[in-house]
């Protein structure tokens, strides 16, 4: 993958629409970075010895042993599709199981890409298998066929349910799913400003927003509220969009046409419920599927562009009274997704504070989207569970043994 790196980004760019410099640095970079890490707990996945009741006048010795599941299936987006296919199946093989990876439909240049680079590898036949096609006819036969044992699936709430009951129906499989998400970001008055400008651009517009983890509701304390948008709009208009194989590009285009369909009709819905259009929420008015970095303000928490994913650049801004943490806590909390979150402030008692209340898998303290592949990575509530990443991503793919002796 190191020796084919250019490539992967290449196809990348042309299959999703990434970015050539991000995929290069994050979809390949990234994906390399998971193997080589996974590739370090092959031979260090181990069980342990337990004390239990003595059978007396006998004795007892127990143990576990941590084995592999068997053949997994993997399902994957289209966002990031190098990536996920790594943080899944690095962490499958480490566990000792074979593979068939489902990749988007969309998107399945870098999963073939990656099969030829699988046997120049000289990983034996048969452990990764590559099956292109639809999610309703390769992904649903996976997730029904008998001698399956496991699914690990990134994708949305809607599907992800979908699976679950198809596991459960046909042989009880172990499932782990990587859902939706609408994650909140809180920037309080005490920030560095210029630093959660920064950062709050990157939580939304990031891979033109297609982004399971992106802030997709910003919380302002009013006193800085007016600034912050001020500053973003600022930044928004130096954003330079254009062909992703371009060096000097930072917004590509949206993956595909009906995506791009979909944003169109989520900021005028945004709008027809009154919320503020401060700039963008158009399709650019140029050859592909290009669509504006969007900023909304005044947006309250009835309205559907507070409640549901747009998966774009299009940033949500509500205000909340200075100094009324509780509150804001519990808008932010108040969804059914808890896949990340965010907060900005120099105060490190509230910042643990509102770390220990966000109902999130991940929460940034003066940060965003930093992922990495020693750290678990994984949601709350319908934003689903089980990890990806870290030593946790291993019991994904692992069965737990127990053995026990009298002697």
């Amino acid at each position: 993958m190191e020796q084919h790196q250019e490539e992967l980004a290449t196809i990348e760019a042309l299959d999703a629409g990434a970015v050539y410099t991000l995929a290069l640095k994050t979809h390949v970079g990234m994906s390399i970075q998971t193997f080589r890490y996974f590739a370090g707990w092959c031979d260090k996945i181990q069980g342990s010895t337990i004390p239990i009741n003595q059978a007396r006048p006998n004795r007892n010795l127990t143990l576990t042993r941590k084995e592999p599941i068997g053949v997994c299936g993997i399902v994957i987006p289209w966002n990031y599709p190098l990536m996920m296919l790594s943080w899944k199946t690095a962490a499958c093989l480490a566990a000792g199981n074979t593979v068939v990876i489902k990749p988007a439909q969309v998107t399945p240049l870098t999963a073939l890409k990656f099969a030829e680079l699988t046997l120049k590898a000289g990983i034996p036949k048969g452990v990764i298998n590559i099956l292109p096609g639809s999610g309703s006819l390769v992904g649903q036969r996976l997730s029904d066929h008998p001698d399956v044992r496991k699914i690990g699936f990134t994708g949305s709430t809607e599907v992800g349910k979908h699976i679950m009951k198809s596991c459960a129906l046909s042989n009880v499989k172990k499932v782990s799913l990587e859902l939706g998400g609408k994650s909140p970001l809180i920037i309080f008055a005490d920030c560095d400003l210029s630093k959660a400008v920064q950062m709050g651009m990157s939580s939304v517009f990031f891979n033109k927003g297609e982004n399971c983890i992106a802030a997709g509701r910003l919380f302002i304390e009013d006193s800085i509220h007016d600034q912050f948008v001020q500053k973003v709009v600022e930044e928004v208009k130096k954003m330079k969009i254009g062909n992703p194989l371009d060096r000097d590009t930072n917004h590509g285009p949206q993956n595909h046409q009906a995506h791009l369909r979909k944003l169109i009709e989520y900021c005028q819905r945004g709008v027809k419920e009154g919320a503020t259009l401060v700039c963008g929420g158009n399709q650019v008015p140029r050859p592909g599927f290009f669509f504006e970095p969007t900023v909304f303000t005044d947006v309250e928490d009835h309205m559907f562009i507070a409640k549901e994913e747009s998966f774009g650049p299009v940033m949500v801004i509500s205000r909340f009274a200075d100094g009324d943490m509780d509150t804001v806590l519990s808008r932010a909390n108040a969804t059914e997704f808890g896949l990340a979150s965010g907060v900005f402030t120099r105060d490190i008692g509230k910042a643990l504070y509102v770390s220990d209340k966000l109902e999130a898998g991940t929460v940034f303290i003066n940060t965003y989207n930093k992922t990495d592949v020693a750290a678990p990575f994984g949601g709350f509530k319908q934003s689903g569970f089980g990890k990806d990443l870290g030593e946790a991503a291993l019991n994904e793919y692992l069965r737990v043994k127990t053995v026990t002796f009298e002697y």
